[in-house]
């Protein structure tokens, strides 16, 4: 009795160790997830030795979710050294005091932050040539632990080199994002990457806070002007589609957008004849391409004298607010910083709103 009593013991004992191992091991399956209140293109999961970065949609339409390990036998971090390969990276490596780590840049002139700048000025930081031919050479003498690429189709053989070098490469994809705030929150993506999560939090959270704040002052207004945007390339007026990133700006900032109901994936492709028809009283004209002045605007396309907003002068743009080497701010910091791109519109729509701001990126064209 007391033999098969403590075989029956052995047996329950056994199977109870064998239950907590394999609820360990599904303990373990399960990770925290970093919470994003608007971004969802990428996930951050840490687990008790390691996390995993998921992007989930590196490029419009991409079918396949791309997972990386950061931890000491895969990505270690905090990253040391890095390569980017967009503008809208930069910000981000400044706000959370990491530009240092920044070895390599491919297109260095569009670069206009004055403190990184300074950095290339000194050698520190390396041109890498182009982006879709990133110069492997120079690329493999940085040996750097990391490089932060974007992509348009998942089609890139340079990238695909640079993995071969056994240097990793993670897509980012803040542009696909369909807001202003989910692309600023991809600063926790780079948070991960440093170790500074609870940095790039703050960062955000002051940034969603003065957007929002800017945000509640505009909804206030009740004369509402009415918005042009845009500008032809060869026959094709392009302009943003109402469901874009670029109108949430006009609908925060409270103004009348006159294809606000419009909506789709990319741009507005119209005709100069439809456009005419619908904003030649528009009140004010939005980023009318790269033309960064009234007589530039003519030269191109005599029939933009006719527009109202022409012809009062109201034709705003941030084409002219640029770095030491001709890089556009705006298409460097702008991602970054949402809260000041509201603030200039608001500004520029709402003259008597936000009394002590200057405009940032927009200045209006002479």
């Amino acid at each position: 009795m007391l033999k098969h009593l403590f075989l029956i013991f052995l047996v329950i004992a056994c199977y109870s160790c064998q239950e907590d191992v394999n609820k360990s091991s599904e303990t373990d399956k399960s990770g925290v997830f970093v919470s994003l209140k608007y971004s969802k293109g990428f996930t951050i999961e840490h687990f008790q030795d390691h996390s995993i970065l998921s992007i989930n949609k590196p490029w419009p339409n991409a079918e396949e979710t791309y997972r990386y390990i950061l931890s000491d036998s895969a990505i270690k971090t905090p990253i040391q050294k890095i390569v980017v390969t967009s503008t809208t990276h930069i910000p981000a490596l400044e706000l959370l005091g990491v530009e240092h780590t920044l070895v390599g840049f491919p297109g260095c002139d569009y670069i206009s932050s004055e403190k990184t700048r300074h950095r290339i000025d000194n050698g520190d930081v390396r041109e890498l040539g182009k982006n879709e031919g990133i110069n492997t050479e120079v690329l493999l003498e940085l040996n750097p632990d990391l490089v932060v690429g974007f992509g348009v189709d998942g089609v890139n053989k340079t990238f695909e080199t640079i993995k071969k070098m056994d240097i990793p490469v993670i897509y980012n994809g803040d542009w696909v994002e369909g807001s202003p705030l989910a692309k600023a929150e991809w600063i926790k993506f780079f948070g991960v990457l440093f170790n500074k999560e609870k940095e790039a939090d703050s960062i955000f959270n002051v940034i969603e806070s003065n957007y929002n704040s800017a945000k509640k002052i505009a909804s206030s207004v009740t004369k509402r002007p009415t918005i042009l945007s845009g500008a032809l390339h060869k026959d094709i007026w392009y302009l943003p589609n109402g469901s874009s990133p670029e109108a949430q700006f006009l609908k925060d900032a409270n103004v009348d957008y006159l294809w606000s109901e419009t909506s789709g994936s990319g741009s507005l492709s119209l005709s100069f004849e439809t456009v005419f028809e619908k904003g030649k009283t528009a009140d004010i004209w939005l980023s009318p391409s790269y033309y960064n002045s009234l007589d530039q605007l003519i030269k191109a396309n005599a029939h933009y004298s006719k527009f109202d907003a022409y012809q009062a002068k109201k034709v705003y743009s941030f084409s002219n607010t640029t770095g030491k080497t001709g890089g556009v701010l705006y298409y460097e910091l702008g991602t970054a910083r949402p809260d000041l791109v509201l603030q200039d519109i608001i500004k520029i729509c709402h003259p008597d709103l936000l009394k002590d701001y200057i405009p940032f990126f927009f200045k209006a064209l002479e």
